[in-house]
C-alpha cells in the first residue's frame, strides 16, 4: 500500500501528535491503555463500595474505632507525658468516653421513652392543632377545581408509628459490634505510637518516609481540633437550646438541649431533625400555634449563627469544608453505613483532602484556569 508524505510517522513522535507541517493541532487522543486504567480504577472503586456495603458489620466498628482512636490519641500522649502507661491511658479515656455519651443517652431517653409510650394520645393532640390549616387547604381545593383537577382532597391523616420499633433495630447495634468496636479502639489508641513507626518505615525511601510522617501527623492534628471544636461548639449549642426550652417553657428542657448537642455531630440532617422534633413537641405543649414555634424559631437562629459564625470563626479555614463536598460526603456515607456513616463523613473527609493536598500537591501539573 502507498503511503503519502503526509501520513508519514516521523520517528519520536508518539501516536496522536500533529506533524510539524499541520496548521491546526489534533483533538486529544484517549489511548487503549488510559481507557483500561479508567475502566480498571472505575471497577476497583465499585468493588471497594461493594465489600463496604455487605461486610459493614466489620467495617463500620473498625473504621469507627479508628478514626474515634485517631482523635483520642493527643489525650492518651499527654496522659503519657504525665507518667500515665499508654495502655492504662487509652483504658481510662474510652471509660471517660463512655460514660459521658452515656450520660447524654440517659437524659434524651428518659423523655423519649415516656413520649413513645404516649403516641397515640399525641398523635391526637398534634391533629387536632393542625386543624389551623384547613382553610388555606380549602382555598386550595377551589383553586385547584377553578383550573380544572380533581374536587376531591384528601383529608390530612397522621403518619402511622409502625416505623419506630424498624428504626431502633436499625439504629441499635448488635452486641458483637459494640465489642469489636471497643476493643479496637483501646488497642489502636494503646499502640497508635507502635502502629505509626511501622506505617512510616514501610517505605524504604527517605522522601516517601517523611511524605507519610506529614500526612500521619497531619491527620492527627486535624482529626483532634475537630473532635475537640466541634464537641465544645455542640455542647454550647445543647446549652444554648436547652435555655432556650426552659425560658420558653417546653417539657424537659435538659433532655431537648442533651438531644441538640448530639444531632448537631450529623451535618445538615441533625440540625433539621432537631428543629422538626421541637415544632413537633412545641405543638403539643402548647395551645396556640404562636406559642409552640417559639422554641423552633429559636433554636433555627442558634443554628444559624452557630454555622455561618462560629464554627468559620472557630476552626478557621484549615479545617474549613466546602459545603458541596460535606453534602455529597453525607449523602454517601449515610446511604452505605446509616446514622454512624453520617457522624463519620466529616472526619473522613478531612483524611480525604490531607491526603489529596500530599499526594497531588498545587505545585503538580493543573489543569489551566478558565
Amino acid at each position: 500500500m502507498r503511503v503519502l508524505p503526509s501520513e508519514r510517522l516521523i520517528s519520536g513522535s508518539s501516536e496522536g501528535d500533529p506533524l510539524p507541517g499541520s496548521h491546526a493541532e489534533l483533538p486529544p487522543v484517549i489511548r487503549r491503555t488510559e481507557f483500561v486504567a479508567f475502566a480498571l480504577a472505575g471497577l476497583l472503586l465499585i468493588a471497594m463500595v461493594t465489600v463496604l456495603y455487605v461486610a459493614k458489620a466489620f467495617f463500620l466498628p473498625v473504621v469507627m474505632a479508628i478514626v474515634a482512636g485517631t482523635m483520642l490519641s493527643p489525650a492518651a500522649s499527654f496522659l503519657e507525658r504525665r507518667h500515665v502507661p499508654r495502655a492504662l491511658g487509652a483504658v481510662l479515656i474510652v471509660i471517660a468516653v463512655t460514660a459521658l455519651v452515656t450520660f447524654v443517652f440517659a437524659l434524651i431517653a428518659a423523655p423519649a421513652m415516656e413520649w413513645s409510650s404516649r403516641l397515640p394520645e399525641l398523635g391526637a393532640q398534634l391533629k387536632d392543632k393542625l386543624h389551623v390549616f384547613d382553610r388555606p387547604l380549602a382555598l386550595w381545593k377551589e383553586l385547584q377545581t377553578m383550573m380544572g383537577g380533581s374536587e376531591n382532597l384528601p383529608g390530612f391523616q397522621m403518619p402511622k408509628f409502625e416505623w419506630v420499633q424498624p428504626t431502633l433495630e436499625f439504629l441499635s447495634p448488635t452486641f458483637a459490634e459494640f465489642l469489636l468496636f471497643f476493643a479496637t479502639l483501646i488497642l489502636f489508641i494503646a499502640s497508635w505510637r507502635d502502629l505509626r513507626r511501622a506505617l512510616i518505615m514501610t517505605f524504604g525511601d527517605r522522601d516517601a518516609r517523611l511524605r507519610t510522617l506529614r500526612i500521619v501527623n497531619e491527620i492527627e492534628v486535624h482529626l483532634g481540633n475537630y473532635l475537640l471544636t466541634v464537641t465544645v461548639i455542640n455542647i454550647g449549642v445543647g446549652v444554648a437550646t436547652g435555655l432556650v426550652c426552659a425560658l420558653t417553657g417546653m417539657p424537659n428542657p435538659a433532655g431537648l438541649g442533651a438531644l441538640a448537642a448530639a444531632l448537631n455531630f450529623i451535618p445538615i440532617i441533625g440540625p433539621v431533625a432537631m428543629f422538626v422534633v421541637l415544632v413537633v413537641v412545641g405543638l403539643v405543649a402548647f395551645p396556640t400555634l404562636g406559642g409552640g414555634m417559639m422554641a423552633a424559631l429559636a433554636f433555627a437562629g442558634i443554628t444559624f449563627m452557630e454555622g455561618h459564625f462560629v464554627t468559620p470563626m472557630i476552626i478557621g479555614r484549615r479545617l474549613a469544608l466546602n459545603a458541596l463536598a460535606v453534602f455529597i460526603a453525607l449523602a454517601f456515607w449515610t446511604w452505605l453505613w446509616g446514622p454512624m456513616g453520617a457522624f463519620l463523613s466529616s472526619p473522613l473527609l478531612i483524611v480525604g483532602l490531607i491526603l489529596k493536598e500530599h499526594l497531588m500537591p498545587v505545585n503538580s501539573p493543573q489543569l489551566p484556569q478558565a
